[in-house]
């Protein structure tokens, strides 16, 4: 999956972040550092410059990124087999995957 075909999987699902009160990074190694800044009322995804401080970092493939966000494959497993690495706020973590399930 190539990294635009992420971007805009992210921003479809940007009204679903709205209001969660944080900032998150999807850090995807190799395949790009996305940024969701959800601390107002909408969600705006931007490129990951390194000038923002996440309030939580989710580190994952794009392949393992791609499958959450159609919903073939359940966040919770992804945690627990290590495809997803969480630096941050465990319970910010949480309320994100509870938006985009």
């Amino acid at each position: 999956m190539s990294s635009e075909d992420l971007q805009e999987r992210l921003g479809a699902a940007l009204p679903q972040l709205a209001g969660l009160g944080a900032i998150f990074k999807f850090d995807l190694g190799e395949d790009g550092r996305w940024l969701v800044d959800a601390r107002q009322g909408g969600a705006n995804l931007s490129q990951d410059q390194g000038q923002e401080d996440a309030d939580c970092t989710l580190s994952l493939s794009a392949k393992t990124l791609g499958k959450l966000l159609d919903g073939s494959m359940d966040p919770m497993l992804a945690y627990g087999l290590g495809r997803i690495k969480v630096r941050g706020s465990m319970g910010l973590a949480m309320k994100l995957v509870s938006a985009l399930s």
